[in-house]
C-alpha cells in the first residue's frame, strides 16, 4: 500500500521541530518512505489532499488505564485515597474479561478520533485489551498491573499472568503491541514482591511501569514506614536497573529529581488527573531541566474524565507557567515534545515512532487547520498547544494503514462499542 499526503504542513518533531510548509509525505507499506518533492518513481495507492492541514505525529497516551471508562463520571469529586478505596476497588473487584473488552475499545475510539496512536495501559483482563488493540489497528503498551495480596497463591497466580500475557502478545498484531511488567506502585507492594517482579522483568528482559509519588500522603507514608521517599525506595531495592517508566512523579523532592535523572527514568507527567483529584502538579520544568524524559498521560477515564491528548499538552504548557510564575516555562513546542516523542522515548519505542522522518513507522495524524478558532494562522505550533481541540483530528494513519479519515474511524464499528460500554457499565455497577 502507498499513500501520498500533498501540499500538506508538517511539523516533524524529530530533529527538526520547526514547521514545513507545502511538503508532500509518502508512505509505503508502514513506513514513511520520503519527504519533500514530489516523486514519480514511488507508487501509490491513495493520494491525500493535506491542503489547509497540518501533519502532526501521533500522540502518544504514555499512562492510562483505559478500561475505566466504564467508570467514567461515575465517583467525582473525591480525594484519590477515598476514591480509590471507598468507590474505584469495590467495583473493580467484580469486573469481567467482557467488560474490559467493551471498555478498552470505547477508550480506543476516543483515542482515535482525538489522534492518539500508541497508549501505555496497565490494568486487569489485559488479553482483552491485546484483543482490542489487534482489532482496532491502534499501537499498545500493555501490563498487567500488580497489586500484592495476602494470598501467596495469588501472587504467584499474577506474576504468571504477566508472563502469559509477555508471551502471548509482546511483539504481535504486526509489531504494534509491546508488554511492559507493572509493580501498582510501592505503597501496594511490598519490597519481597517488588523484588519478585523486578526478577521478572530480567527475566522477560521487559520494562517497568509503575506509580510513583502521586500523593503527598503517598510519600509521607514511605517515610513513616521506610525513612525514605517513594522514589528512593525503590532506587534503593534496584528497580531502576530496568528501563522505568515512572506515572505522576507529583510529590518529588531535589534528591527524587537527581536519582530519576542519573538512572534514566521516564517521566509521565499526567496533569488533568492530577489536578481532578487534588494530588497536586509535578515540577515539570525542574525535571526538564535535569533532562528527564517528561512524557503525557490521561491516566485513566474515571479520574480525568477523558482521553483527550491535546487537553493534556495544553495543561502541561499552562499549568507550570502559573504554578513558576514564568511564562516562558515548558513552552508550547516542548508540551508537543512531551504528547508524541517524548512518549516514544518513554516507551522505548522512539526508533520507530514518536517523529514524522524517513524510515520511521508511519504513525501520523492530519489536523484540520481550516476552523475559527484555529485563525489567523501566526503559528502553527503555538495553535497546535493551545487552540487546537481533539475534534480537528482529520485523518489518523498508524502503522501506514489509515485506521479513520475525514472524522470516520474504518476499523470499529462505534455505534455497536458505544452500546455495549454502555450495558456492560450499568451492569458492574449493579453487581
Amino acid at each position: 500500500m502507498g499513500i501520498l499526503i500533498k501540499n500538506v504542513t508538517l511539523l516533524p518533531m524529530g530533529k527538526e521541530k520547526e514547521p514545513v510548509e507545502n511538503t508532500n509525505i509518502y508512505i509505503v507499506d508502514n513506513q514513511i518512505e520520503h519527504i519533500g518533492y514530489l516523486r514519480g518513481d514511488i507508487k501509490v495507492d491513495r493520494v491525500i489532499d493535506g491542503n489547509g492541514k497540518v501533519a502532526l505525529p501521533g500522540l502518544i497516551n504514555a499512562h492510562t488505564h483505559i478500561a475505566m471508562s466504564l467508570l467514567r463520571n461515575y465517583a467525582d469529586d473525591v480525594p484519590l485515597h477515598e476514591w480509590l478505596t471507598q468507590k474505584i476497588w469495590p467495583v473493580e473487584a467484580n469486573l469481567k474479561a467482557e467488560d474490559i473488552y467493551w471498555g478498552s475499545m470505547l477508550s480506543i475510539v476516543e483515542m482515535i478520533q482525538s489522534g492518539v496512536t500508541c497508549f501505555s495501559d496497565m490494568y486487569f483482563f489485559m488479553d482483552e485489551v491485546g484483543k482490542a488493540v489487534e482489532e482496532s489497528g491502534i499501537r499498545g503498551v500493555l501490563s498487567r498491573g500488580l497489586i500484592e495480596e495476602d494470598s501467596e497463591k495469588i501472587n504467584n497466580e499474577k506474576l504468571e499472568d504477566t508472563k502469559k500475557l509477555y508471551n502471548n502478545w509482546h511483539g504481535k498484531a504486526d509489531g504494534r503491541i509491546k508488554v511492559m511488567v507493572a509493580p501498582h506502585a510501592p505503597y501496594t507492594c511490598g519490597p519481597d514482591y517488588l523484588k519478585r517482579i523486578m526478577n521478572l522483568a530480567n527475566e522477560l528482559g521487559a520494562g517497568i511501569h509503575v506509580h510513583l509519588s502521586e500523593t503527598r500522603k503517598e510519600v509521607e507514608e514511605s517515610f513513616y514506614k521506610f525513612n525514605k521517599s517513594p522514589i528512593k525506595h525503590v532506587y534503593d531495592l534496584g528497580l531502576f536497573k530496568y528501563p522505568t517508566l515512572a506515572a505522576h512523579c507529583v510529590h518529588v523532592s531535589d534528591e527524587d529529581i537527581e536519582i530519576l535523572g542519573e538512572n534514566n527514568v521516564a517521566v509521565v507527567n499526567n496533569p488533568g488527573s492530577n489536578l481532578k483529584l487534588a494530588s497536586g502538579f509535578a515540577p515539570v520544568q525542574k525535571m526538564l531541566d535535569k533532562g528527564i524524559c517528561v512524557a503525557l498521560g490521561t491516566d485513566g477515564s474515571s479520574s480525568n474524565n477523558n482521553l483527550n491528548m491535546f487537553e493534556e499538552i495544553n495543561l502541561a504548557a499552562l499549568i507550570n507557567k502559573g504554578v513558576l510564575k514564568e511564562a516562558t516555562s515548558v513552552p508550547a513546542i516542548k508540551a508537543i515534545e512531551m504528547g508524541t516523542i517524548n512518549g516514544a522515548k518513554a516507551l522505548n519505542w522512539d526508533k520507530e515512532i514518536g517523529s514524522i522522518e524517513v524510515g520511521k513507522k508511519a504513525d501520523l495524524i492530519l489536523i484540520d487547520m481550516e476552523k475559527p478558532h484555529l485563525y489567523p494562522k501566526h503559528n502553527v505550533v503555538s495553535a497546535i498547544a493551545y487552540s487546537c481541540q481533539a475534534s480537528d483530528v482529520d485523518t489518523v494513519i498508524v502503522n501506514g494503514k489509515i485506521i479513520m479519515e475525514g472524522y470516520e474511524i474504518r476499523t470499529i464499528d462505534v455505534e455497536k462499542v458505544m452500546y455495549n460500554a454502555e450495558r456492560c457499565a450499568k451492569d458492574l455497577i449493579n453487581r
